[in-house]
């Protein structure tokens, strides 16, 4: 991971990039505001230091510009100050900072909150990859996070457990499903028995969305004395 200084200070941005460098990150440096911003929107870094202090353009400025910049809107930045006031804090934080730490600071303390943030901005990237994430079938389009299918763009109203079957299905479209197994994996093992339940869910969603054999070149394909499979 590659990580932006920015810092006008020379002993103090040799410092932080001696010790991102033996921790295993990359580091550049800016001195100034105007360089800060040039570099931060030139390169794609996982994280920003940036010290409020800087000539030219202000840290603070710095700060507000990238966050109105799409490529760097969500750039995890910690602000480093010599000024502890809490104002001052409020005011890293309310400009976009996402930490504020204050000098001096021991590298230990640096390295921990940069930790935290990559793993918060890892998280959220896959939160949102999860968000996105869809099962293409045909004319239909399956968001598993969101609980919500559209069939040719129109959204359809499934239960809760006919949603969960469909995208077991069309996740793995050819493979083919006991009865037991679907059971299984989507009402759990108490529910062993009730076959009967597979079925009639089955008709639902196939009479829901038009997933009848024979009608449409993709549907969930029955297999006598077997399961189900969804087919395309």
């Amino acid at each position: 991971m590659r990580i932006l200084i920015i810092e006008d200070e020379p002993k103090t941005a040799a410092y932080l990039k001696k010790g991102l460098t033996e921790n295993g990150f990359a580091a550049d440096i800016a001195t100034n505001g105007d360089d800060g911003l040039h570099a931060a929107l030139s390169f794609d870094y996982d994280l920003i230091i940036l010290d409020v202090m800087l000539p030219g353009i202000s840290g603070l400025e710095v700060c507000r510009y990238l966050r109105q910049q799409e490529s760097t809107k969500n750039t995890p930045i910690i602000m480093v100050s010599a000024r502890s006031e809490e104002f001052d804090r409020i005011l890293g934080l309310e400009m976009g900072a996402d930490d504020y730490i204050t000098k001096p600071f021991s590298p230990r303390e640096l390295l921990t909150r940069i930790k935290v943030r990559l793993r918060i901005q890892n998280d959220k990237k896959i939160e949102e990859l999860l968000d996105d994430q869809k099962i293409v079938r045909g004319d239909i389009e399956i968001y598993p996070k969101k609980y919500t299918v559209y069939v040719k763009g129109v959204k359809q109203v499934l239960t809760p457990k006919e949603f969960e079957l469909l995208t077991l299905l069309a996740s793995n479209a050819g493979k083919v499903f006991k009865r037991e197994e679907l059971l299984d994996k989507v009402w759990g093992y108490d529910f062993r028995g009730y076959t009967r339940t597979v079925d009639v869910h089955i008709r639902h969603i196939r009479r829901k969305l038009g997933l009848d054999e024979g009608q449409r070149s993709f549907y969930i394909e029955s297999l006598r004395g077997v399961g189900y499979r969804f087919c395309e």
